[in-house]
């Protein structure tokens, strides 16, 4: 049975702008059920349907769009200063994570954080730097090309071949209201060349990637907590069976698939990186090689943590919390084919989910949805009103657009991350 440390309360950041983040929800769930003091500091925590948990116990102001690092850092010594205790620091954005880990130093004194080696989640983070890390480990990457100028960045695509993956290689850096975009996939060399051009708007260089198309059991993901130790704990492998929008973006349908040598190449890879922490990992099968091929590392909680929720109710939230405390970490069994179902991308999914017959604790196992929850309604019922008002607004600007004469097609096709959710302009 666990058993956290409700001495300790627990401090959630997310700095990125998204009311729908099932995963801060998730994490005040799962820490508050176990009687932690869970304070959440997000942006739009305002409007978000996490305010309506019972689990929550307060938010508080978050960071400025586009807050400095020392803005970030005035806004977590505020948070430590009223709950007046040292508490678990976690990130639940990329944002968050990076500000965290250049803040280390600075805030030892009053959060508990996983010894982290300095710049290692940004290294990770970067596009860049993650298909060296991913060469130097061993770790199957799609081919990846960082041109140096316009003349490389043709050549690239020529090597590479049509469609190609573009993105920016520290996509946090992207500024707002540009209409550029973290990854989209270009069709001719004059689209990859025009996106080229806006290396210094973007704020780092364009990788061009090969493309590798999608299908059928062919996304994955891991997740995973490492402890002081270097051992990899808690999470596990899943298969991606809808995403929103579809074929790329977010996990809506996910199965805990275990996978031994997709867990063996992961424990590899943050043994020789020396990470700590939690950890987020997308892969894509390379259907030429049927090799699991490393797209992103996420040096935080993936939104559907829960779904490695294993039979001691282990996550690697939990995980942290316990290994930051100083308290045991069990090795509860692990649940293959328990599903994850996120509502509003997957309506019907999560209908046929809730009406499921059999004990309320069977059902819990074998699937858990993002929002709803017997004991904690608010939030889903709040996200369900949100998401209807979303989804009028974006359906009466379709109807607008069409009404206006037609306008020239975009030069790339977006490719929706994690970072880019549906809910991007809500």
């Amino acid at each position: 049975m666990l058993t956290l440390d409700t001495r300790v309360p627990a401090v959630l950041l997310r700095i990125d702008r998204n009311p729908f983040h099932h995963g801060t929800l998730g994490a005040v769930r799962s820490l508050g059920r176990a009687g932690v003091e869970v304070h959440v500091a997000a942006a739009d925590s305002a409007r978000s349907p996490v305010r309506r948990s019972r689990y929550l116990h307060q938010t508080h102001p978050p960071p400025p769009p586009g807050a400095s690092l020392q803005e970030i850092a005035a806004v977590l010594r505020r948070i430590s200063h009223r709950v007046s205790r040292p508490s678990v620091l976690i990130p639940m954005d990329d944002a968050g994570a990076l500000a965290i880990g250049r803040l280390q130093k600075e805030l030892a004194a009053t959060y508990l954080l996983p010894d982290q080696a300095g710049g290692l989640a940004e290294r990770v983070a970067d596009k860049a730097t993650l298909a060296r890390l991913c060469a130097s480990a061993g770790i199957p990457h799609p081919v990846t090309l960082l041109p140096r100028s316009t003349a490389q960045a043709a050549d690239a695509v020529r090597r590479l071949g049509l469609p190609v993956v573009a993105k920016w290689s520290r996509p946090w850096l992207v500024p707002g209201g540009t209409g550029l975009r973290s990854t989209v996939l270009v069709r001719s060399v004059r689209e990859a060349l025009e996106l080229y051009g806006r290396c210094e708007e973007a704020g780092s260089g364009l990788l061009l990637q090969a493309y590798l198309p999608g299908g059928p059991g062919r996304d994955w993901f891991v997740h995973g907590y490492v402890d002081r130790k270097g051992a990899v704990r808690s999470g596990g492998s899943g298969r991606k069976h809808r995403s929103w929008p579809r074929g790329a973006g977010l996990t809506a349908v996910g199965e805990w698939a275990p996978d031994p040598g997709l867990r063996s190449c992961v424990d590899r890879l943050v043994d020789t990186l020396g990470y700590r922490g939690i950890f987020d990992l997308d892969f894509r099968v390379d259907a030429a090689t049927g090799e699991h091929c490393l797209l992103d590392f996420n040096p935080r909680p993936g939104a559907q943590f829960r779904l490695f929720a294993d039979g001691a109710d282990l996550d690697v939230v939990r995980a942290q919390h316990l290994d930051m405390t100083h308290r045991p970490l069990p090795a509860g069994a692990v649940l293959p084919g328990r599903a994850f179902v996120v509502e509003n991308y997957s309506p019907l999914t999560a209908l046929r989910a809730v009406m499921t017959p059999g004990p309320a604790s069977t059902a819990v196992r074998r699937r858990e949805l993002a929002w709803h929850a017997r004991d904690d309604m608010a939030p889903a019922l709040a996200m369900w009103v949100l998401w209807c008002r979303h989804v009028t607004r974006r359906l009466l600007g379709r109807l607008r657009r069409k009404a206006r004469p037609s306008a020239p097609p975009a030069p790339a096709t977006p490719v929706t991350t994690k970072r880019e959710r549906a809910v991007a302009d809500v």
